[in-house]
């Protein structure tokens, strides 16, 4: 067998192991829109919000919350502050009224590093609820957000993830963001149909206090600047017998906006990237790798088909093509409820953008630095 026949016989099992792995997501979220759901918890809840100079989106966040369709008498918002070095914890002190509505600050960074996991743990410490919720302070929500989330728990679920979704502006960045980032929601409500959660945001999470005391909260992952939402879930999913759902409904989608620039998009993704080689699954590590190993391939495959035969341009556009097929079926789905049907026109071009930067901020992630919030950070 030459070389070729080799090469062609990788890529293909790594096309059959991406096209298998879509095929499940799409079973899931088969699964997920045809869930039931209950009254509204009697337990008491507690929103939690994190935030770190935020001075542009504090007071959009405190009337967004504030304005729920949920009895003021049954939740608390209590607002961390992450060492903020602009006006945000002025405004916000001055501009609240509201009875339900604290205001912390972090007095003590006990590590360097894993900063809003540990303004997150300082709220769930001085939290009165048995429900916990987390959200961004430059994220808007539905004023039936809280009332639509909290409708999923009943006695044996432990963790609901909520969608979350980018608030496209008018150029062609920001709306190829907008698509991709649905994709990954999309992704992570698939999974979790399918009993394998792995990908969620903590800009839109809920999970019972008891639950995350049991497991030790973040205690096992304090060492990681990120993961404060999915490895939390992985690992409830891996060490208790609760349930794990996602909310499916657009009045519980959480709007925020997508990175400035390229650069800021590139380092979020490689901080998200980051914890990938964390997680508490050894076989989860093994699929992640032969994904990543794919979109290599697909970049290599266009090298090859350059410098070497150009049978490798052939297996390059089959590859294209079932990739786009089968990420349309999921993406198409997200139309009405993560996105506009409007931004489905960019489908290619998001697909080709994610084919790029994909292995980019895996690699960058794998290095483990990164700037957010104006802080320098290590994995």
């Amino acid at each position: 067998m030459t070389i070729e026949l080799y090469l062609i016989l990788i890529i293909a099992l790594l096309l059959f192991n991406y096209l298998y792995f879509l095929a499940k997501i799409n079973s899931g979220i088969k699964c997920i829109k045809s869930e039931k759901l209950f009254e509204l918890p009697d337990e008491f809840v507690s929103v939690i919000v994190p935030f770190r100079n935020e001075s542009e989106n504090i007071l959009q966040s405190l009337k967004s919350i504030t304005s729920q369709n949920y009895p003021p008498d049954k939740f608390e918002i209590i607002f961390v502050n992450d060492f903020s070095t602009d006006d945000s914890l002025d405004k916000l002190v001055k501009a609240n009224n509201h009875e339900n509505v604290r205001i912390l600050s972090l007095k003590v960074r006990k590590y360097n590093r894993a900063f809003k996991k540990q303004a997150v743990n300082y709220g769930i410490d001085c939290s009165k609820g048995e429900i916990i919720v987390t959200t961004d302070a430059d994220c808007k929500h539905n004023k039936n957000w809280l009332r639509n989330l909290l409708s999923n728990y009943d006695d044996n679920t432990a963790l609901v993830s909520g969608p979350v979704s980018f608030i496209p502006n008018k150029n062609l960045f920001s709306k190829v963001l907008s698509l991709e980032f649905a994709g990954i929601i999309l992704a992570g409500a698939g999974l979790i149909g399918i009993g394998k959660p792995i990908i969620c945001n903590g800009a839109n999470l809920t999970f019972r206090k008891k639950v995350f005391n049991e497991i030790n909260g973040y205690a096992n992952q304090i060492h990681l600047s990120s993961g404060e939402d999915e490895l939390l879930m992985q690992q409830i999913a891996a060490i208790t017998k609760y349930n794990i759902k996602f909310c499916w409904n657009d009045e519980s989608v959480v709007l925020t906006y997508p990175p400035k620039n390229l650069i800021d998009f590139f380092q979020q993704r490689s901080r998200w990237a980051s914890k990938g080689l964390f997680y508490p699954d050894k076989g989860l590590i093994i699929k992640l790798v032969l994904i990543f190993l794919f979109y290599v391939s697909i970049i290599s495959q266009a090298i090859l088909a350059v410098f070497f035969n150009k049978i490798f341009l052939l297996s390059l556009l089959i590859c294209f093509i079932l990739k786009f097929c089968f990420e349309y079926i999921i993406v198409s789905k997200g139309i009405g409820f993560l996105f506009d049907k409007r931004l489905i026109k960019y489908f290619v071009v998001t697909g080709i953008f994610q084919t790029l930067y994909l292995p980019l901020a895996s690699l960058g992630g794998l290095m483990g630095k990164f700037k957010w919030k104006d802080r320098k950070l290590n994995r």
